[in-house]
């Protein structure tokens, strides 16, 4: 057997994820359904390793990316973990961003069509992840939604940058800066996802699609996939190196601190008090004196 070959799924001792191979299929599944889906260091290296995997694998045609349960495809970032690990030192934020930055690029250049399952809510990071492959078919009770500018973060790895090319301009400054969700229907309609079916056809749905792929000749789609990733390869690549940065500096700063608190702590954030923290004592008691 060559050492480029696939292996066989049973001996990749995933404890994060669950990897299945058969009919020309492989089919990824994050197995963390009681964090939704989020995405840990864990996590985000067996992802990678699977997806080389199946990059490998000439038995494999098409891969296919979902959720576990039916709550979550993904819910990006593990908010648990970027607590423990980033609070009392940001600098190690730059090392876990590497290995999402090198997941998510070992995806899209995976050399095989993708096709994300969206069996749940797609938050964040999930939406990034589902952009990044080349296909989606989403539940219809399902929504899509980015919450950075709520949480002290800043959705470039993949949102800025895929979003006003998929939806338009406006529609993407939309999703990103009012962090409200969009139903599977109109993610459809604005070409976010390609289809949106009710939740006992999903599985259905991805077959039929996946057989579509099946039939077509591999190194043409390869090739083809090349040239279709151009303009997302070009606005990541100019971008992605400094949002690493400036997340890491960020990592440290009042508002992640208090979006990574308020998220730990089950709490909403009282914006306009966080707002009134940074204006000097005297304009605010002007303020309060000019509104009285």
């Amino acid at each position: 057997m060559s050492k480029y070959a696939g292996k066989a799924s049973a001996k990749l001792k995933f404890k994060n994820i669950k990897y299945k191979k058969a009919d020309w299929r492989a089919t990824i599944t994050i197995n963390r359904p009681e964090v939704l889906n989020a995405l840990d260091l864990t996590t985000l290296r067996e992802l990678g390793a699977a997806f080389q995997d199946a990059s490998w694998d000439d038995e494999v045609a098409v891969v296919i990316l979902t959720g576990a349960g039916s709550k979550a495809f993904c819910t990006g970032a593990d908010m648990k973990e970027w607590n423990e690990d980033f609070s009392e030192r940001p600098s190690d934020f730059y090392k876990w961003m590497g290995v999402f930055m090198e997941t998510f690029e070992r995806l899209r250049n995976i050399g095989k069509p993708t096709i994300a399952r969206l069996n749940g809510i797609v938050v964040g990071g999930g939406n990034e992840l589902q952009m990044s492959c080349d296909l989606a078919i989403g539940a219809d009770d399902i929504f899509i939604r980015h919450v950075g500018v709520g949480r002290g973060s800043v959705p470039a790895a993949g949102a800025t940058q895929w979003l006003p090319l998929i939806v338009g301009e406006r529609r993407a400054r939309e999703i990103i800066l009012l962090c409200e969700p969009v139903p599977a229907v109109k993610a459809v309609e604005w070409g976010l996802i390609n289809k949106a079916v009710p939740r006992k056809n999903l599985d259905a749905a991805v077959a039929e699609m996946s057989e579509k792929l099946i039939q077509k000749l591999p190194e043409s789609t390869r090739y083809t996939k090349q040239q279709l990733n151009f303009w997302r390869d070009f606005s990541w690549s100019l971008t992605i190196g400094h949002l690493r940065d400036w997340l890491t500096v960020h990592t440290g700063s009042a508002e992640v601190q208090e979006g990574v608190s308020a998220f730990v702590e089950k709490r909403a954030i009282d914006y306009k008090k966080f707002r009134s923290s940074f204006v000097p004592k005297k304009k605010r008691q002007s303020v309060r004196k000019t509104r009285a």
